[in-house]
């Protein structure tokens, strides 16, 4: 077996699980801080029990993402050295900032969150989540901006040992790259977070009505109603849930706009930046400006011989690129005797290369992956916001509708957006293959730049040990996959009560009413999760 393979697999298996947590985190703690702030502003009950609920479910994906996340950082020495020393110098001060500020920023208010309830003030309390909040972003910009400079290097220049040294951070820092993919990354988080919220909430809807505790009069208006003895299923738990349901379809609905538009602002720089990676995304194997709605070929080829397209818009993929209908974008083709003309037809015969020194290089990455991914991206995000308007509108009168089947497609629809997140990240870096630095034509960016992905292998690492490694974290992974996962269906299926077991049941009869911000003096410890509130 090549190590290269194995070494992509892994880091493939490891990234793409870590960032199903990253959107989550960043998308349910913007809303959390919104509820919080709604209740230290208007001091309805109702925002308490949501920033209750939705805070449990956030900390258990922040605790799970945070250990998932730390084998990234280890894999750029293990498996991938040669890269490290290339990138080095420009990734040590975005990610050093990462780590020492906006993570510490994140992690420190979060603990003064989790231990500050029915300690501290309630404005004081709220501050320390929206600085958590604020630091998970900031986070993610400084990771985005790496990942940036790998698509389009800037302020840098080449040292007399060939690799990069940054002599502009703030070039890297505003890369336009990264400035893009930042503001797309977020209004993506958005959408797996408000899918996540409305799920859940139309699940807890549903079971009111099945329980018969919310009904429908002549006119199909919510009756509500409350359970006996129960406080964490009263009226205002209705009220919990229809409200997360609809600012959960509300903030999908903003997320899929921003979405929209900032994927139109990456596309007309990755025309710019990266043109094989956009003719490949449209399977254009011919210069020319028609959108591809279904191309169909051989899915393993990288031969435009292979591929027939069914259904196309003229002039649409100009639009895209340029924003002017009708101009056309160079194809695969044209393009690749351009990019065997200008970084060789065969990988350079050095000794970083190993075994792969003068075998042919492939410009063209595999399209039915670029292909289908960039359509699965944007396909499931035009579905999650359709069916946020359709949630919008079968909850008019004040509920859900008692079917059960349209209930498991409610929660089905929360894997949709992870879906179309991932699909996003497969098509980013799938398509800057062959290079794991992509270089940049026609002076858009620092030329010379670049480094084909053979190359940054760790040479001394063997198939066996990649492969020992690749199953090991595979299997640890999945075992925190199920402890997610069981944690989150635990609390999701208790409701409010599995956040404030206070309201579990009816308050005592003696020692004075409980406090709703925090602990009622009741023995909490059979919570697992007790010590975050």
């Amino acid at each position: 077996m090549d190590p290269l393979d194995i070494a992509r697999w892994q880091f493939g298996i490891t990234t793409v699980y870590h960032f199903l947590m990253v959107p989550l985190t960043i998308g349910l703690g913007l809303m959390v801080v919104i509820m919080q702030t709604a209740w230290v502003r208007t001091g309805d009950e109702r925002y308490l029990r949501m920033t209750k609920f939705w805070g449990k479910l956030y900390l258990i994906n922040f605790i799970v993402g945070v250990a998932t996340g730390l084998v990234q950082e280890f894999q750029f020495g293990m498996a991938w050295s040669e890269y490290s020393r290339f990138v080095g110098d420009v990734f040590g001060a975005p990610l050093a900032l990462e780590g020492l500020l906006a993570f510490f920023v994140e992690s420190t208010f979060l603990g003064i969150w989790i231990f500050g309830w029915g300690r501290l003030r309630k404005g004081l309390h709220l501050a320390a989540l929206w600085c958590a909040v604020i630091g998970s972003w900031v986070s993610a910009y400084f990771i985005i901006v790496a990942n940036s400079w790998m698509q389009h290097p800037v302020g840098v220049e080449l040292g007399d040992d060939g690799k990069p040294m940054m002599t502009d951070i703030w070039a890297v820092l505003g890369n336009n790259t990264a400035i893009a993919a930042f503001f797309h990354t977020a209004a993506g988080a958005l959408i797996v977070a408000g899918m996540f919220a409305l799920g859940i909430s139309w699940y807890h809807l549903w079971r009111r009505r099945h329980d018969g505790i919310d009904t429908v009069d002549a006119s199909g208006r919510v009756v509500v109603g409350a359970a006996d003895g129960i406080r964490s299923r009263d009226e205002k738990d209705h009220g919990v849930w229809l409200t997360s349901l609809r600012f959960g379809a509300l903030v999908a609905i903003v997320g899929f706009a921003g979405t929209a538009l900032s994927g139109h602002t990456q596309g007309q720089l990755m025309f710019e930046q990266q043109p094989m990676k956009m003719a490949s995304a449209e399977a254009a194997c011919h210069t020319g400006s028609s959108f591809s709605i279904l191309s169909l070929g051989d899915p393993g080829s990288r031969d435009c011989n292979d591929v027939i397209t069914l259904i196309e818009i003229p002039g649409l993929l100009g639009f895209l690129a340029t924003d002017e209908w009708g101009h056309e974008m160079p194809g695969i083709n044209d393009l690749e005797p351009e990019y065997q003309n200008q970084y060789g037809e065969t990988i350079p015969d050095e000794e970083i290369y190993g075994q792969h020194a003068g075998a042919d290089v492939q410009y063209v990455p595999p399209m039915w992956v670029t292909y289908w991914a960039f359509r699965l991206m944007i396909g499931l995000g035009a579905v999650v916001a359709g069916a946020a308007v359709v949630a919008l509108w079968l909850t008019r009168r004040g509920t859900v509708p008692r079917s059960p089947w349209i209930m498991r497609l409610a929660i089905l629809g929360i894997a949709a957006p992870f879906a179309g997140n991932i699909a996003g990240w497969i098509f980013t870096e799938i398509g800057r293959q062959p290079f794991v630095v992509a270089p940049n034509p026609d002076g858009t960016g620092v030329d010379g730049v670049f480094m084909f992905t053979q190359a940054a292998m760790s040479p001394g690492v063997t198939a066996g040990e990649l492969l020992f490694s690749t199953i090991s974290l595979t299997a640890i992974y999945a075992v925190m996959g199920v402890v997610e996962i069981v944690l989150l269906v635990k609390y999701t299926r208790g409701g409010v009560g599995s956040a404030m077991p206070e309201l579990s049941h009816e308050p005592p009869t003696s020692g004075g009413p409980s406090d709703p911000s925090g602990s009622s003096g009741k023995d909490d410890r059979d919570d697992v999760l007790s010590f975050a509130y």
